[in-house]
């Protein structure tokens, strides 16, 4: 009985996909031992949407399986997953995008699932959440990934307020105007958290859709370095937390330049009161610059957040344009 519901609820999901275009779009690097099965299995369950798969400078064969299983094959000469997203999103038009990789680790069923909440005006961005069923923790077995994808979820929830289940997975569905309004800046791998962030940011409506998930089969490698690009998306959080939010972070500054200027001025003017003299000159001028400097953080986080709540109704305005520009 659960099966058959389950089958229902698939087919209902699928019907009302097929009524909006949508486009899957697959990064690829070096997938010449999956690709073909993931174009197979998308061409499948989503039979009316344009499969592009983006080539970025593979060494294998991956374009040319690729366009024998009936894909269209474009290609990102710039290294890097960010890059090939910044192609992605300004060339391809779509009522709705599905972002996959090309490494056969995240389930074509599950397809249906990420697109219904965008086609029923739900969702803007819709993520597939490996972690909630257990999926990931169970077929993953490359040390500190799980690791680092709690660190990121945690920073997330501490600087921006929003808990994702999942915030390092490559399977993300979003419609038409967030997909032409949104700023690609990261070059690599750091883009699944400038995706998110600039979701939660930006106020957009975001859902989880829990997701199977599978570990790459036998004789396929991940490219993702676990320390390098781990350093990169701490990185990007940093830059983005400047970028999206100065004024907590200037005044965190402000605070912690404040406080040690006054652990070191304090004893200086007890000094002073005690014996009208100054003896120790070096630690007053430095209780000043620090005080100093506290203020001025205090004072550039003032000036940027000002700056940032323009840009921030200036985007508004851009997304109103996108809306009207598309007849959505």
């Amino acid at each position: 009985m659960e099966a058959t519901e389950k089958t229902t609820e698939l087919q209902t999901e699928s019907a009302a996909c097929s009524r909006a275009s949508v486009a899957v779009l697959i990064p690829c690097y070096n997938e010449a031992l999956t690709i073909g099965k993931v174009v197979d299995d998308f061409r499948r369950v989503l039979p009316d949407a344009a499969i592009y798969v983006y080539d970025n400078r593979s060494t294998d064969d991956t374009a040319a399986i690729a366009r024998d299983h009936g894909a269209q094959v474009r290609f990102e000469c710039r290294p890097g997953k960010g890059n090939v997203v910044r192609s992605m999103v300004r060339e391809i038009d779509a009522d709705c995008y599905l972002m996959v990789d090309g490494d056969d680790t995240y389930p074509a069923e599950a397809a249906p699932s990420l697109l219904a909440p965008l086609v029923s005006g739900q969702a803007d961005m819709v993520v597939g959440d490996r972690l909630s069923n257990g999926s990931y923790t169970s077929e993953n077995d490359r040390a500190f990934h799980g690791f680092g994808n709690n660190l990121v979820r945690v920073l997330i929830r501490l600087i921006y307020g929003f808990e994702f289940n999942d915030v390092m997975t490559g399977y993300r569905a979003f419609n038409k105007v967030f997909a032409k309004t949104m700023p690609v800046l990261s070059p690599g791998f750091e883009i699944e958290t400038e995706l998110s962030i600039h979701a939660v940011d930006k106020r957009w409506r975001i859902v989880e859709v829990p997701i199977d998930y599978r570990d790459r089969p036998e004789g396929s490698e991940s490219k993702l370095s676990t320390f390098s690009d781990g350093l990169k998306v701490l990185g990007t959080i940093a830059s983005l937390f400047k970028d999206y939010k100065p004024m907590a972070l200037f005044s965190w500054l402000a605070f912690i330049f404040v406080a040690f200027g006054l652990i070191v001025g304090v004893p200086v003017i007890g000094e002073y009161y005690a014996t009208g003299q100054v003896d120790r000159f070096p630690s007053a001028l430095l209780a000043v610059a620090l005080v100093f400097t506290g203020l001025l953080s205090l004072a550039s986080g003032l000036i940027l957040d000002t700056v940032v709540k323009g840009n921030r109704k200036d985007y508004e305005l851009q997304v109103i344009e996108a809306y009207e520009r598309y007849n959505l």
